[in-house]
């Protein structure tokens, strides 16, 4: 399937640190999974790094070629997804700018994650701006590639709905286009005269009879349409839903499934708790971090048994162990005839197999950087494209092209 007839998925990672081994599982295993089956766009987030790391921003610097060297080790292909680096892309802060000026502020004081974060990151200040603004700027980072899709765990969810409300907003408010049902009929003529007929019936039936169905089949047909421009598609759904131009399209959150990853403290492993196993951790570093993991507290001596759902070492099993392995361990750590020692190394040996080729692909990128440099490159060119064309709408539906 030609790229340009796939639905396109937007997603980003912070570079505050090193990627570990919950983002591998969590975000990095699905974006290898999305890269076949969707055109996507993959970003460093350096803006968004700033809205908490704006007093000492120079690990991000640290982080940013690091981090990208991670994703092309573990198999992330700039031949399938364009890579790139979001302040390199400037259009999204000029988009962002653009949408602070019809977004309401309370859309962003009432963002779940606003004032959990505040609590969770005492030690930093986050009355700012930037970081009341993030979710707006995520919501521009997504909807300046007109993204269908953003992959998200349930934590994340709440951002795409207020990208949904500000595209929807944006919509009303500006997609009032002069002699837009004469354009849309035109566009409709383009399918041909039968997929004309068709969705002149599906239309007729959604907006006189409510049938939602009949809307999702209008859709699925405008989206088969190979013959017709962007502009038109956007036409078409518009006059379909009864209103205007849909200048952009209302991204959906594709739901991810994120294993519980257990850092080395028995917490989810996460940067702000400082407990976690890096994508590429040395070996010798990765045996001893693993081998000093809390395990279950009732077993205080060997010959103690314990319940394996109360061990933070379970949830390694879950992602590294087949059902044999599972099965010996619910056993032998119940009936106390295996130690914690020989549980754990189950879960070492099979992470050093994991990260081995990892390490091996990113020594090689390491040794050629201007190979690395150019993907990028090559990747921020391509999202340009297609962010500078959006901005050139939007500047004209909102009466700021001066020709």
């Amino acid at each position: 399937m030609p790229a340009s007839s796939r639905q396109r998925v937007l997603s980003g990672m912070r570079p505050t640190g090193q990627f570990h081994l919950g983002h591998y599982h969590g975000v990095l295993k699905n974006w290898l999974k999305l890269q076949n089956e969707y055109e996507c766009f993959f970003f460093i987030a350096d803006w968004h790094a700033l809205t908490t790391e704006y007093e000492d921003p120079r690990i991000i610097a640290e982080c940013v070629w690091s981090n990208v060297i991670d994703w092309l080790a573990v198999g992330i292909d700039p031949g399938s997804a364009k890579l790139f680096i979001q302040s390199r892309v400037p259009e999204h802060a000029e988009l962002h700018l653009l949408l602070s000026m019809c977004t309401p502020l309370g859309w962003l004081e009432r963002v779940p994650s606003y004032k959990d974060q505040q609590e969770k990151l005492k030690n930093k200040d986050l009355t700012t701006y930037g970081f009341l603004g993030y979710p707006l700027l995520q919501c521009a980072d997504i909807i300046i590639y007109r993204a269908s899709y953003v992959p998200v765990g349930e934590d994340q969810v709440a951002h795409v709905e207020l990208a949904r409300e500000i595209a929807r907003r944006f919509n009303f408010l500006y997609g009032r286009e002069s002699g837009f049902e004469e354009k849309a009929e035109n566009a409709a003529r383009k399918m041909g005269k039968r997929n004309n007929n068709i969705y002149h019936e599906l239309r007729r039936s959604y907006q006189e009879q409510g049938n939602t169905l009949s809307l999702d089949k209008a859709r699925a047909l405008i989206d088969t349409q190979q013959n017709i421009s962007i502009g038109d598609r956007e036409r078409l759904i518009g006059y379909l839903e009864g209103g205007g131009k849909i200048i952009f399209p209302e991204p959906q959150a594709l739901l991810t499934h994120i294993p519980k990853v257990p850092g080395t403290d028995g917490q989810k492993m996460s940067k702000s708790y400082n407990n976690t196993i890096a994508i590429r951790e040395a070996p010798k570093s990765v045996e001893e971090k693993i081998k000093t993991m809390q395990t279950d507290p009732a077993r205080k001596r060997r010959k103690d048994p314990g319940t394996p759902e109360k061990c933070p070492v379970w949830d390694f099993h879950h992602i590294y162990s087949n059902d044999d392995v599972k099965a010996w361990v619910l056993d032998g750590c119940r009936n106390a005839s295996i130690g914690c020692l020989e549980c754990k190394q189950h879960i070492i040996d099979a992470v050093l197999k994991e990260q081995e080729p990892i390490r091996k692909r990113a020594r090689e990128f390491e040794r050629d950087p201007e190979t690395v440099r150019g993907i990028i490159s090559e990747g921020c060119e391509a999202a340009r494209d297609i962010a500078r064309d959006t901005l050139e709408e939007v500047r004209s539906v909102m009466g700021l092209s001066y020709r």
